[in-house]
């Protein structure tokens, strides 16, 4: 896609109050090479459900740092089944086993976080985007967030030119409740990030 800022900003007006199929629905329109990316944190579930239902063939790219919690899985495993994710795994090339027995999972305050960092999530992200050249990425950011989501929005053009559609950018967990209620969905909270550690912190991904 070749959007400028100027027709980003006045998009995001235009969406303010349009339904997440409806943005969906949009960019599946515009784009040639469209993914959908999740870790099955809590309410991702939202996102995937929206997005196979306009589009059920989208590569779902999960990024598997190999050190989800057992919830998380067995959540995963569910989702791909129930709605039948065309699911791609990226893992990391050394396992969590060998990593811990060198440096286990350093603090956020370790200067070998950075390290892990690029090991577990940026580089196997890195190797996704790689192999499927997106132009557009579908992602559950919300505002709220991190600093640096709030200054996002639905769309948001990254770096490496790819769009960023968020559906839910506006929502509120209350909101995304009632979603799921309506929807039959299950979410999971038991979910742990080694890379984050506080919910307010980036991973790498999207800086």
């Amino acid at each position: 896609m070749s959007l400028i800022k100027e027709q980003i900003k006045k998009l995001n007006g235009q969406f303010q109050g349009i339904s997440p199929k409806e943005i969906i629905s949009w960019a599946v329109n515009q784009s040639d090479r469209a993914v959908v990316t999740t870790n099955f944190r809590p309410y991702e579930v939202a996102i995937l459900h929206a997005v196979v239902a306009v589009k059920q063939d989208i590569p779902v790219i999960w990024c598997d740092t190999g050190y989800n919690t057992q919830d998380t899985y067995r959540h995963a495993e569910e989702l791909i089944g129930r709605l039948h994710l065309n699911i791609d795994l990226f893992v990391p090339k050394q396992t969590s086993a060998h990593r811990d027995v060198l440096m286990g999972v350093p603090g956020i305050e370790d200067p070998r976080h950075a390290k892990f960092t690029e090991q577990v999530k940026l580089e196997p992200f890195r190797r996704a985007m790689d192999k499927y050249r997106p132009d557009i990425w579908f992602t559950n950011l919300r505002k709220g967030q991190t600093a640096l989501r709030d200054s996002l929005d639905i769309l948001s053009l990254g770096k490496d030119g790819v769009l960023k559609v968020s559906p839910f950018y506006h929502w509120s967990d209350t909101q995304l409740d009632a979603y799921l209620k309506e929807h039959g969905l299950p979410n999971e909270h038991r979910y742990f990030d080694p890379t984050k550690v506080l919910g307010n912190r980036e991973c790498g991904l999207h800086t």
